[in-house]
């Protein structure tokens, strides 16, 4: 099955924008309060993904890079479920952190850098 994508720019312009959109850290919560895109939302499992998000509401989900499964893994539980809006920002956290883009997060300075 093909995955829908999302690339870097449109990532930050909808963000930049206020798009309504759910972003997606599909990593553990230890990483997630570690560090994480701003406006990013974690969920502990799939089921609580399932609870917490509508099958139509866009949502584009993202773990630490490329070869980072988890973002796969959280895409197909998504679509398998009826979720249809639903895209994977493959690049994830090094890919956000090549830009110069900020984090958020409990590992992050006050200026968004790691």
């Amino acid at each position: 099955m093909d995955i829908n994508t999302i690339d870097r720019d449109e990532l930050k312009a909808k963000l930049d924008s206020g798009d309504d959109f759910k972003l997606v850290m599909a990593l553990n919560e230890w990483a997630y309060r570690a560090e994480h895109i701003p406006g990013s939302v974690h969920f502990p499992s799939i089921e609580s993904a399932l609870a917490s998000l509508n099958t139509d509401d866009d949502i584009v989900v993202y773990c630490s890079d490329p070869a980072c499964a988890a973002s796969k893994y959280a895409y197909f539980g998504l679509v398998e479920h009826g979720y249809i809006n639903v895209r994977r920002y493959e690049g994830g956290l090094s890919d956000w952190v090549a830009a110069g883009y900020p984090l958020a997060g409990s590992t992050v300075g006050h200026d968004g850098r790691q």
